[in-house]
């Protein structure tokens, strides 16, 4: 069996920053442990092509979660009964039933996790998430605190102030294609909001273009930021294709490992120092809960015995509800399936991008930025608009045929609060995800409103004339109407947060200092430990927590 100072179980946007941080110091020996793949595929590496890794990816852990009851039913055929006719001969049949309709998470499931397979949205957030994270008792977490950790990471390639980093492992720059239609986008919205260039800079309110993780025309994850130029460092060991199963405790230090190799065979690993948990929102509580430490209620149905009973563990799970409109259009300079651009635009545009690393397939889909407020009496942006230059239903699971347009309207801070549990001790097997989408009726009324003045930039010339094909127009007027669209098709943006979430409260997991409640050395560092979602995408501020995470560890044991 071997043994390591530190074990960091999980290999996404925060675990590639603890292996590059931790294993800089030769003094101390590093195991990096990933449940997914290695990430050397062309699907990941090329901007576009992420809209390809969809649930049948082997990129993408693609769960599902539990029915949703505020969401509309819908007919299923799942559920097959035993039917035995008048002769007496049993006939399986599959019956047509009706249930709420269930959410999907896509998660990465290779190095690098989801900043492997994501749009590559470059967002912070805004200044008074963090300073809420410091005013809820969570000390060294306010905007000006982490903001040395945003800059550390960074290199941005076009903005170079106060607020932007410019020598750090992660490359941010705006993307290398320019579409006619983002410009659209932004002369409608500026009708109605101003133009910001830097929304994670002074001020985020306003409409842009979202600078991007990308590097020379190639996607720049958590993985090729952090994680490959350093691989071969001698006390750095990654493991790849590697289930963690359980932690093993003496008393209430970390001792071992318990972990699954890809022919099912179990082994262990011993830990010297520290186990830090990296696998996410959804992850770092299963193993946790494998391991003895959560809910007593919970483990208790799973046959698994409660070392350390912290009720907070899988609860306070948040995240971003999400409605997207869908326009199809003729133009090839978007995104879509059709005959001229499966035959004339895109041959030309994949030569062009792997001679140059230029042209249509560098775009991240995804470009053009809002964060609004639903109304001037906010305080700070509440929605985030996400405009894409291709046609997305259902996450892109279903298929249509020609090209279109889509434009995202997102709550940034939404009510509503779900959990994350097991379906049992089998490390194996999904977890068990409940958001409780739409549970708080604020939650409802918002993208309600949300909705509307998505849709009033939607309907301003020059983009309304490209508008027109709405796949799903619903009466403007009608409150009711738009309730059902969104009960009918709303759905995550990609951003759980807060299943280990920081405090010191009853329902916390672990303290500022990052380190689980009653154990003695076991830290959480990922989007999990996030006490309330911020208002954006979550990549970033996942590295930055990786990087302060790193820091805290670093000086604990120098």
């Amino acid at each position: 069996m071997k043994s390591f100072d530190f074990v960091v179980l999980g290999g996404g946007s925060a675990g590639c920053v603890l292996a590059n941080r931790l294993s800089a110091n030769p003094n101390h020996s590093v195991c990096l442990i990933e449940a997914g793949s290695k990430d050397k595929s062309v699907l990941i590496s090329t901007p576009a092509f992420f809209a390809f890794m969809g649930d049948k990816s082997k990129f993408n852990w693609a769960f599902l979660t539990e029915p949703q009851k505020a969401f509309a039913k819908e007919k299923t055929l799942e559920h097959e009964v035993a039917v035995v006719d008048t002769t007496g001969q049993t006939h399986k049949l599959k019956e047509e039933i009706e249930e709420h309709r269930k959410g999907y998470q896509p998660r990465g499931k290779t190095l690098g996790g989801s900043s492997s397979i994501n749009a590559m949205a470059y967002v912070r957030g805004n200044k008074w998430d963090y300073d809420h994270w410091a005013s809820l008792g969570n000390k060294g977490w306010s905007y000006e605190e982490v903001l040395p950790y945003f800059k550390k990471a960074e290199h941005n390639e076009m903005i170079d102030n106060e607020y932007h980093g410019q020598n750090g492992p992660l490359n941010v720059t705006n993307t290398p294609y320019k579409n006619k239609f983002i410009d659209y986008f932004i002369e409608a919205a500026s009708k109605f909001y101003k133009i910001n260039d830097d929304y994670n800079g002074k001020d985020q309110e306003g409409i842009g273009v979202y600078q991007t993780t990308q590097k020379n025309g190639k996607r720049c994850s958590a993985a090729n930021a952090y994680l490959h130029p350093i691989k071969d460092r001698p006390n750095l060991t990654i493991l790849t294709d590697t289930i963690i199963d359980r932690i093993i405790f003496d008393g209430n230090k970390a001792t071992l490992v318990e972990c699954l190799d890809k022919k099912n065979n179990s082994f262990q690993i011993g830990v010297k120092k520290e186990v830090v948990l990296s696998s996410g929102a959804f992850g770092s509580p299963q193993i946790l809960m494998r391991s003895g430490i959560g809910p007593t209620e919970e483990l208790k149905k799973h046959g698994i015995d409660t070392l350390f009973n912290i009720p907070g563990v899988g609860k306070n799970l948040q995240d971003h509800i999400d409605y997207v409109t869908v326009h199809m259009n003729k133009s090839i300079d978007l995104f879509g399936f059709s005959f001229k651009s499966i035959f004339i635009k895109y041959p030309l545009e994949i030569i062009k991008y792997f001679l140059t690393r230029k042209g249509l397939f560098t775009s991240n889909i995804a470009q053009g930025a809002g964060f609004i407020k639903s109304s001037p009496e906010k305080e700070i942006p509440d929605l985030q608009l996400h405009f894409v230059i291709g046609p997305v239903k259902d996450h892109g699971r279903e298929f249509m045929f020609g090209n279109g347009l889509s434009c995202h309207v997102c709550l940034l801070r939404p009510k509503s609060v779900g959990e994350v549990t097991l379906n049992s001790s089998d490390p194996k097997d999904s977890p068990k995800i409940d958001p409780n989408y739409l549970s708080a009726r604020e939650d409802v009324d918002l993208l309600i409103e949300g909705y509307k003045k998505m849709m009033e930039i939607m309907n301003t010339e020059p983009l309304k004339a490209h508008t027109m094909n709405n796949l799903r127009p619903v009466d403007l007027s009608s409150d009711e109407k738009i309730e059902e669209a969104i009960r009918e098709e709303a759905d995550t943006v990609y951003h759980p947060v807060g299943t280990c979430k920081m405090g010191s409260d009853d329902m916390s997991v672990v303290n500022q200092e990052l380190k689980v409640h009653a154990l003695a050395n076991v830290r959480v560092a990922d989007a999990s430990i996030m006490p309330t979602l911020i208002g954006g995408n979550t990549n970033a501020p996942t590295i930055m927590i990786g990087e302060k995470a790193s820091d805290m560890i670093a000086r604990e044991w120098a």
